[in-house]
């Protein structure tokens, strides 16, 4: 049992570290929600893309033509990423930009990788789910908008952490879920606080944890960048970056790596001086086709001149780790039944905010008997999270 000191020193933290993150994490429990379901979302507002349905084996169409028809409909951009969704291979998602390292005015064309036909041009700067993963990412903040809420996040995991220390030696004189229905309203919450903080848990530990990782995203990568990828790239350092008319075939790019890992399918494709390859390559990342590597992707770097692969290695651990943590903090792994669980306790989290928010507010208020009540053991939150390709690379 800590001492009357230690107690008071970890009620202190706990206290100060859940108030000063709880209106952001309600903020990322009430956006998060809906991003949990975004595909079904994107159904009923009609934005999801639908490929009709035909054969199985039906013949595709070369990755030009498809670079060709999505250029068509914006021909003063360029490419920038060529992407598929992960249980979908009839659709790819071609993101065009003004410049490689643009992040403003970008484009997707949506086209059906066995007809070529256009198949719509999903917004990727407007609409309601854009304004939830805005909020939920960087709080249309960029860069500092995400690392603050990797800060709160922290802060949220400090809550948890010195909420466990605190739930015993103040819940020794109640039964385990104890709601003491007799007493004030104060007290109702107060245990209903302490029954669905010491609940959840485990959950809030996991989701404030991969919260966190995905914050560090764009440091990772840009890490990755001056590490491994300059190693990749280090034949080519001098040239100069490749124009974009001077590209080659980006079917021979891809079928080079598909060549390279026939037991892989491709994920995603970035053109030369993107963010995820160098100004000479096309960066192909393939990824598995069993349920836990299809959440991982090995790049192959592809001379965008030549079509020869030049170098090709796993991801290092961090990002390996990123690229796990982000389906594990949406609830992606398991169907719709774990999408269902994760969205029940997102939805007990918001109970046990606002339950805190109330308790803390209400803490002058009520009569001499409830002022020695105990206080709050476990403020729970939701950390953020990055961008879950809801939009494609």
């Amino acid at each position: 049992m800590p001492s009357p000191r230690a107690l008071r020193a970890w009620s202190w933290v706990h206290k100060w570290s859940s108030l000063v993150c709880t209106v952001f994490m309600l903020l990322l429990c009430l956006t998060g929600l809906p991003l949990i379901f975004h595909h079904e979302i994107g159904h009923l507002l009609g934005t999801e893309i639908e490929a009709p349905e035909m054969a199985a084996d039906a013949p595709r169409i070369s990755l030009d033509r498809v670079l060709e028809i999505a250029i068509a409909e914006h021909p003063e951009k360029g490419g920038m990423y060529v992407s598929q969704e992960e249980d979908d291979d009839r659709v790819w998602y071609v993101t065009l930009s003004d410049t490689p390292l643009s992040d403003s005015g970008l484009k997707q064309v949506a086209v059906d990788a066995r007809t070529g036909e256009k198949l719509g041009q999903p917004p990727l700067d407007s609409g309601f789910m854009h304004i939830m993963l805005s909020l939920h990412v960087d709080l249309f903040a960029g860069l500092p908008g995400t690392l603050f809420l990797g800060f709160m996040g922290l802060l949220l995991l400090v809550a948890i952490v010195s909420g466990v220390v605190l739930y015993a030696p103040f819940m020794r004189k109640l039964g385990f879920g104890e709601v003491r229905r007799d007493r004030s309203s104060r007290v109702r919450w107060l245990d209903l606080h302490n029954l669905l903080g010491i609940v959840t848990l485990t959950w809030l530990f996991v989701v404030g944890a991969t919260g966190v990782i995905n914050t560090w995203a764009d440091l990772l990568v840009r890490y990755w960048q001056t590490d491994q990828m300059a190693e990749m790239e280090a034949p080519y350092r001098g040239q100069p970056p490749l124009e974009r008319n001077r590209l080659g075939s980006l079917q021979a790019a891809v079928s080079a790596a598909v060549a390279l890992e026939p037991s892989m399918k491709v994920g995603f494709v970035a053109f030369p001086g993107t963010l995820f390859t160098s100004p000479h390559h096309y960066g192909v990342f393939m990824r598995g086709t069993d349920p836990l590597n299809s959440r991982l992707f090995k790049p192959v770097l592809v001379d965008a001149v030549t079509g020869q692969v030049t170098d090709s290695r796993e991801l290092p651990w961090y990002l390996t780790g990123l690229l796990i943590s982000q389906p594990l903090h949406f609830g992606d792994y398991g169907g719709r039944p774990m999408q269902i669980l994760w969205a029940v306790l997102d939805i007990l989290t918001i109970i046990v905010l606002g339950s805190g928010l109330y308790l803390w507010l209400r803490r002058g208020v009520t009569g001499s008997a409830d002022a020695v009540e105990l206080p709050p053991a476990l403020t729970g939150r939701e950390a953020p999270n990055l961008n879950r390709e809801v939009t494609h690379p």
